[in-house]
């Protein structure tokens, strides 16, 4: 899982070392494909990526809180990529945050994460990028508001937040689940748009996956929370939504519709159920928010605008149409204490993704322009608070914003 996936970038104008070799040995046909999956389970492609005709190369631009930062060029151009890259180059960068020049990356990319991951995982992504076609792609220079510029900054930061060190087995715990938690805490960095952020970027450990905003969207919670987590999903459940991007409770959206589709899809259903074992074991970190149900006159608004606009497809009682259009009741995202996934649906419409094991497409029309900001938040009040649901009350003023693009 990513995200967004969130943020996620190498975001530095990396300097190349012309001198040093690419690497000790040609890697194996066999470690060339294993370096593969792991690309594919961490979505590289995903921030890597600026032109689909251009794999890798960089060049996307990456939006965080501080400012903008742009995907560096990950083929094996030797100017501009990392093709001049030693081994030891390219595990100190992915795992400590460190550039060959001794320059620190911002935790963009989510060195933080990948620190987990073992050396031979960390060499067998280098020799599958080596077979890339080299492009040359300079990479551009962040662009963040001041202070944030100085990557002096960094060696605070990571002296504060950063905790190196390989992902801990437990071993009370069976060889699946601790595959699932190496590729949720570690390759996956699901944490990274999944688990709330202090106002330094950093991640509060202490609520770990229990739910983030990311550029615009509310990455859920990932816990065992009872009516906003994934308390009442199964482990066929998780998977299921992570190999076909929908199942009987939700569909991906968003920035995790990219995940779902650059990266869990092409994961192997071992390594899929593993992280879904995971997930489900996880206990819930913090509690739900208490709900003020909205009154009489905001749930009778809303209902008059459900009925005209929602109902054909999502039904009077909610359920829909599984698979196809969302259920409503006890639907975990739409309770979340944070409304923007919500709002980004309703404001722009949505699109399900499709996807080798679910095919079939679905459509819901964006109403921006059909419905006034008093009338968004009076629906969105009273999906989140029919059939059973609890969610805090949306004010026109909070619709305002996400019209603007604003959290």
């Amino acid at each position: 899982m990513r995200t967004i996936l969130a943020a996620l970038a190498l975001c530095s104008a990396i300097a190349c070392m012309a001198t040093n070799v690419a690497f000790a040995a040609d890697p194996s046909p066999e470690l060339i494909a294993y370096g593969k999956t792991l690309v594919e389970a961490g979505d590289c492609a995903g921030c890597h990526t600026a032109d689909p005709a251009k794999p890798f190369a960089g060049g996307k631009r990456i939006d965080t809180p501080f400012g903008a930062i742009h995907a560096p060029n990950l083929t094996p151009d030797r100017e501009t990529g990392i093709g001049a890259w030693t081994d030891a180059d390219f595990t100190r960068a992915v795992r400590t945050g460190i550039a060959p020049d001794g320059s620190n990356y911002y935790p963009a990319f989510p060195y933080p994460y990948f620190t987990k991951m073992t050396k031979d995982d960390t060499l067998a992504i280098r020799a599958y990028l080596g077979t890339l076609a080299p492009v040359v792609n300079r990479n551009k220079a962040p662009e963040l508001r001041w202070p944030f510029g100085y990557r002096g900054l960094m060696r605070v930061w990571n002296a504060m937040y950063f905790k190196p060190g390989l992902f801990e087995p437990d071993q009370s715990q069976s060889a699946a689940w601790n595959r699932g938690g190496y590729l949720v805490t570690g390759l996956g960095h699901c944490g990274a748009c999944h688990t709330p952020k202090n106002w330094f970027g950093a991640d509060k450990t202490a609520q770990a996956l229990s739910g983030s905003e990311v550029g615009g969207w509310y990455a859920p919670r990932l816990d065992g929370a009872a009516r906003t987590g994934l308390k009442s999903w199964s482990v066929e459940d998780i998977a299921e939504y992570l190999q076909s991007g929908r199942n009987a409770k939700s569909h991906a959206g968003g920035l995790m519709a990219e995940v779902v589709v650059n990266s869990t899809t092409k994961m192997s259903d071992a390594d899929v159920r593993a992280i879904a074992m995971y997930l489900k074991s996880l206990p819930s970190v913090r509690r739900e928010t208490i709900v003020t149900p909205p009154d009489d006159a905001e749930m009778k608004t809303g209902q008059a605008v459900y009925a005209k606009l929602c109902i054909a497809c999502h039904e009077a009682d909610g359920t829909g149409a599984p698979r196809i259009y969302p259920p409503l009741p006890g639907n975990a995202l739409l309770q979340s204490v944070n409304p923007s996934s919500t709002l980004r649906i309703i404001l722009d419409g949505a699109h399900t993704v499709t996807t080798p094991r679910a095919p079939n497409t679905g459509e819901m029309p964006g109403y921006a322009k059909q419905l006034s900001n008093e009338e968004i938040a009076a629906v969105t009040n009273y999906i989140r608070n029919s059939w059973g649901n609890a969610g805090p009350l949306v004010t026109p003023a909070q619709v305002a914003k996400a019209r603007k693009g604003q959290p």
